[in-house]
């Protein structure tokens, strides 16, 4: 397996932005398509939480991985499942890894949903950029489907 890719959030993104968007989702507010992932940690066992924006493409749901092969990617991978939290629903799910043949049109629907928000983790590939550029860089970009536990 080669280098996995992780670009690490700022201290704003850290300390601010992400702990914002999780209480105001933790509050039962999504802010496009904000949930709070909730899945067990592979090492602790202990349940670890970070917000996330849910895509639904075509009636079926994703998680993307903007800054990459992060911790809760791993933990995902390790545990199979998780839950997804708006507000006081909690909903259980289970996730499967999509390969990276199957992601362009994934990552597509989400660059062009959040790319203001995270167009800088994606290498200067955008909503409209070719397949080709979009498989390029889809071994950096972790992708789950979500299907009801």
């Amino acid at each position: 397996m080669s280098a996995q890719r992780f670009q690490k959030p700022g201290w704003i993104t850290a300390h601010v932005f992400n702990p914002l968007i999780a209480a105001i989702t933790r509050g039962g507010l999504s802010v496009h398509g904000s949930r709070v992932l909730a899945v067990r940690g592979r090492t602790s066992g202990e349940i670890r939480t970070t917000p996330v924006n849910l895509l639904t493409v075509d009636g079926t749901r994703y998680l993307v991985a903007p800054r990459g092969h992060t911790q809760w990617v791993r933990n995902l991978r390790a545990a199979g499942e998780g839950e997804l939290r708006l507000g006081r629903r909690a909903e259980r799910f289970a996730a499967t890894e999509v390969g990276d043949d199957e992601k362009p049109p994934i990552l597509r629907a989400y660059l062009r949903k959040w790319k203001v928000e995270v167009g800088v983790f994606f290498g200067g590939v955008g909503p409209d950029a070719p397949d080709a550029d979009l498989r390029r860089i889809a071994p950096d970009h972790p992708v789950f489907r979500i299907d009801a536990a």
